[in-house]
């Protein structure tokens, strides 16, 4: 799918939550959103009331390894954007309301540690990020586009920053970064506003470097209570350290070989500290260290190592809990804004969040108990109606809760089927657009035991651990071969149209982790083998022609990271996990090691193999794509479902053009049928002559295959075999349209239009929310969790000032989430529905839902298109006509031309005009603006050419529509936001004045076009304009 494409994604998660090993944490300054990172690479978004009720709200996806630090980056309450890192030095730019991706980077090093700094220019303010971790300076980077401006450098002794801290000055206008190295060296820079305009400049090296003797710092925290104090917690001890000269106050080992790993000033006088067991304990600070108190500074230079300051009371113990992967995450936050919340908040490796309000006196209890916990699964298991997976209603089993868990698939867009592989060993292929109905929608498959019909395949004895269709990434497969892969060592191939094993695999001595198909360079014999990876820490080529195993590599010593190719020289590289590289003969079998320490010359050597290996071919042009997706391997698979809205346009606009309707009579027709009856007779002796000479062609088919009687009656034979096996016949490109749509109405508003929708459209309501997802930057993409819905009825009751159930917000709550949501969703209803408006069949009632006018061909012989029945025409390929179409060049038929159908059409043409005219107008007024989130300008603004006509007219009807609802005042607050993005070629008033003329100059040219799509969608006549 193209990067400019109109994508949206709806997740049916299961069950089961996914694994959120949580590896770092954030709170917003507003305490209304938590942020946690895990070791997997997602981030998830948990909403937080002020009585701290936390429910968690989305997951993002976009790192590929740990996630390292997270810090906010902006200070504004309007825009709260945050920054992540992961361990392979990618950063990420995030929009906390509604999970986009701003901007994204990745750099050659990997940071641990961010700080957010923001100073002001004039009237500007600005943001930087200042980043530490596995190199021997501080970066600094802007918050906006995470460009890297210019470092903070260490003349004396440079070496990796363990920890540091932002020193804020109300005196001089100096600020200052104190950092402590892994050898134990305090450092000090000074930010000044000149030295933060640097860019492209030499380096900002040290004020001050001094030894304090703090090895393995763990972090550090400056006193905003007092401005006088800092405090460092180091692996084996805590200090205390004047901020001024940076003597030693206090200075406290642990006790009973704990492990410290941070701590924070909770007041003046008192520090929390927390340890890598998840404890934490609040001291009292003696008197030498409060500046308030006569004796402060008073034990300078003469400090005892074994003082320690009285205890307060702990918190967290956790000695009663459950064995832990990691050490769980701590981390303290006070509010500086109303709620004045004094927090610790600590996150585990089963995804569990803990918090504990500290009060601001002692109390004289030895343990203070927890104020809220909540997990992934406890929030997951609270749902009613429970989340549903992909094919929940075929995994039932009788007398248990749980469904059979899918834990490997894969989607064959061609034939629109999804495979699953589940725990019990077994394969399900079903069709995915039937099964998703069945999960997401209402009607009379709820009352159908079984349905839809499907295949299960049965062959594996235990888990089912990956799957693979050829055939779909390269045609050189035969088209019937289906491989999986399972956790009793064997591969089986299997004919996926008649259900039947056609042969089992078992040469390792592991559970199969993996499948791959080899290039298309290799030799001729390598092409038609399957490569398959097992925990044995083996590789075979396994062929599927001559059905035997051509290669086993088995003598790895560590587990495989990485399959390469290099078909010139017939070699297979593997990669192991400690650095060593094994190049296998592919043809011999023999081997040569490698041994590669530097993980650089490791990733050389493996990319030299992949630049040789050539591309393997990518999937085509789909309206759906189903992709199988897992935070773990550990999990099971959650399913997301990719639409693309212009590749459903295209295939529903190619499928009008092609569909041959005897019905619909033209004059050309007429036209040509008169011509043709004058020259060669009447319309109807031609067809009947066609007829017989088809008839005749037939006989003559016969009589010249008698020799091949056998082999047709054993096809006929598999044809009844799996006649019982065979799928449900129906129109793939108008049941994804007709799944798509249902998901996108906004249901409830209008009983009217609804009637309508599900009477004469063929729509179908959901029957729970519906978890949608946002595509942004880099293929970065943000799924709503199934608890969304509970975050989603305390806010709009909130807003509303009434308390709503979960009938309020189904089929319509999504639009009332974030303006990038409600932007990508009516931009995809409208212009289906102008699409599904122009159509012959507007309607998903009818015949037309049966079977697609066209369906590509399969070879003779196959029991679904036996080689004796003549099939129906395969529709054509036509390149010319799709790109006429993606062009907005395809002349649709004219909507007033009347047809033989009667009202039918009309009537659907009516519903589909009344549906975009509510989307695109009224939404507002029927939902109310405390519901609603409405769309963003700069998004529509960017789709006002886009290449697909209909996307193009919906956003400029969407665009035009929300200009005139937000007045004369939105917009001129849209042109003072817009204004400092002009290129400054004349002052600023006067770029304020030129964007005003070239958006009344918009808005003047456009009204007709306007007035136009309202008389399409019936709000007004034409004529009267």
């Amino acid at each position: 799918m193209s990067g400019n494409n109109l994508v949206l994604p709806i997740v049916l998660w299961g069950r089961t939550a996914p694994t959120h090993c949580i590896s770092s944490l954030l709170v917003m300054d507003d305490f209304r959103t938590i942020i946690t990172g895990c070791h997997d690479g997602q981030i998830c978004l948990w909403d937080m009331t002020p009585e701290l009720k936390i429910c968690p709200r989305a997951m993002l996806f976009g790192h590929t390894a740990s996630i390292t630090c997270l810090s906010k980056a902006s200070a504004c309450t309007d825009k709260q954007y945050i920054v992540s890192a992961s361990e392979s030095g990618e950063m990420c730019l995030w929009d906390v309301n509604d999970g986009r991706c701003i901007e994204f980077t990745k750099l050659a090093c990997a940071h641990t540690g961010i700080q957010f700094y923001q100073f002001t220019i004039g009237t500007q303010k600005e943001g930087r990020l200042l980043c530490n971790g596995h190199y021997p300076e501080i970066l600094v980077v802007d918050a906006t586009s995470l460009e890297v401006l210019y470092s903070l450098v260490s003349k004396i002794s440079p070496d990796w920053i363990s920890s540091m801290s932002i020193i804020r000055s109300h005196r001089t206008q100096e600020d200052t970064v104190v950092a402590v190295s892994v050898s134990g060296i305090l450092k000090v820079w000074i930010i000044t506003a000149e030295v933060s305009k640097m860019q492209d400049l030499d380096p900002v090296f040290e004020e001050e470097s001094k030894p304090i003797y703090c090895q393995g710092c763990q972090s550090i925290s400056f006193c905003t209570f007092t401005q006088s104090s800092l405090l460092v917690v180091c692996s084996k001890y805590w200090r205390v350290f004047d901020a001024g000269d940076y003597s030693l106050l206090c200075s406290v080992p642990s006790e009973n070989d704990q492990v410290w790993t941070g701590g924070e000033f909770i007041a003046a006088d008192k520090v929390i500290i927390w340890t890598e067991d998840g404890c934490s304990y609040i001291y009292k600070l003696p008197a030498s260290c409060s500046p308030s108190s006569k004796h402060f500074r008073s034990d300078v230079g003469k400090t005892k190592e074994g003082s320690i300051p009285p205890l307060s009371y702990s918190i967290a113990d956790h000695s009663d809990k459950q064995l832990l992967i990691c050490p769980p995450v701590t981390c303290f936050f006070f509010g500086r804004r109303e709620p004045f919340h004094k927090l610790l908040i600590q996150g585990d490796s089963s995804g569990q969040l803990s918090l504990w309000s500290i009060p601001e006196t002692s109390q004289p209890v030895e343990t203070l108990q927890v104020s809220t916990t909540i997990s992934l699964q406890e929030a997951f298991d609270k749902l009613m109606p429970v989340s549903s997976g992909i094919i929940d209603q075929l995994s039932a089993i009788p007398g248990k809760e749980q469904p059979i868990k899918v834990t490997a698939s894969v989607y064959i867009p061609c034939q629109g089927r999804l495979v699953c592989g589940r725990e019990d060993g077994s394969i399900i292929l079903v069709p995915a657009t039937q099964t998703a109905i069945v999960q997401l929608l209402q009607g009379e498959h709820m009352l159908r035991r079984g349905w839809p019909p499907h295949r299960t395949l049965r062959g594996h004895r235990n888990k089912v651990t990956c799957i693979m269709y050829p055939y779909q990434i390269s045609p050189r497969y035969d088209q019937r071969s289906l491989v999986s892969g399972g956790v009793d060592f064997s591969v089986i191939v299997w004919d996926i149209f008649t259900g039947e094993m056609k042969h089992i695999f078992c040469v390792h001595g592991g559970e199969i982790t993996q499948l791959i198909v080899p290039p298309e360079n290799c030799s001729n014999r390598v092409q038609h083998c399957v490569c398959s990876v097992a925990s044995d820490h083996s590789v075979g080529l396994l062929s599927l022609r001559e059905r035997k195993c051509i290669m086993l590599a088995s003598r790895h010593l560590f587990p495989i990271q990485v399959i390469k190719w290099r078909p010139a020289d017939d070699y297979l590289v593997v990669g192991c996990s400690d650095g060593s590289v094994y190049v296998w003969q592919m043809d011999t079998g023999e081997s040569s090691f490698i041994h590669l320490t530097n993980i650089f010359f490791v990733d050389l050597y493996l990319r030299s193999a992949l630049l040789q290996s050539g591309n393997l071919p990518k999937y085509s042009h789909n309206a759906l794509v189903v992709q199988a997706m897992k935070t773990n391997l550990t999990d099971p698979d959650m399913h997301v479902l990719f639409f693309d809205v212009e590749a459903v346009i295209i295939q529903l606009l190619t499928e009008e053009a092609q569909r041959p309707n005897p019905m619909l009579v033209s004059p050309e027709t007429m036209q040509k049928s008169q011509a043709g009856a004058d020259k060669g007779g009447s319309f109807l002796a031609n067809k009947i002559f066609k007829q017989v000479k088809e008839t005749m062609k037939e006989t003559i088919k016969e009589h010249l295959l008698d020799e091949d009687e056998e082999e047709e009656e054993e096809m006929r034979r598999r044809e009844e075999k799996s006649k019982s096996l065979s799928l449900l016949e129906y129109n793939l490109t108008m049941d994804t349209a007709k799944l798509f749509m249902s998901c996108l109405h906004a249901w409830g508003l209008n009983e009217q239009l609804d009637g309508i929708c599900l009477e004469r459209l063929g729509m179908l309501r959901p029957h729970c929310p519906i978890s949608f997802g946002l595509i942004s930057r880099g293929g970065h993409m943000s799924l709503m969790l199934p608890t969304f819905k509970e975050s989603l009825l305390r806010q709009l009751s909130l807003a509303t000032g009434r308390k709503l159930t979960l009938s309020d917000i189904v089929g319509k709550g999504t639009y009332g989430v974030s303006r990038a949501v409600t932007t990508q969703h009516l931009l995809s209803v409208i212009s289906l529905a102008n699409t599904l408006m122009g159509m012959t069949n507007a309607t998903f009632v009818g015949e037309h839902m049966k079977k697609a006018p066209a369906r590509p061909p399969r070879p003779g012989g196959t029991p679904e298109t036996p080689r004796r029945t003549p099939a129906a025409p395969p529709q054509p390929s036509n390149p010319a006509l799709q790109s006429q179409i993606k062009q907005g060049n395809y002349k649709r038929k004219d909507p007033s031309f009347q047809t033989p159908l009667g009202p039918c059409i009309e009537e659907g043409g009516v519903g589909w005009s009344q549906l975009a005219a509510m989307h695109c107008v009224m939404l507002p007024d029927l939902l109310g603006l405390d519901k609603f989130r409405p769309p963003l300008l700069e998004m529509l603004a960017r789709r006002w050419q886009d290449r697909c006509l209909e996307v193009r007219e919906a956003a400029q009807a969407l665009l035009l529509a929300e200009l005139r609802r937000i007045g004369q005042s939105g917009r001129k607050d849209a042109i003072d936001l817009w204004a400092p993005y002009l290129p400054q070629y004349v002052d600023t008033v006067s770029s304020r004045k030129y964007l005003t003329l070239i958006c009344k100059e918009v808005l003047m040219k456009y009204t007709l076009s306007c007035c136009s799509l309202a008389a399409t969608f019936g709000l007004v006549d034409i004529k009267e304009k």
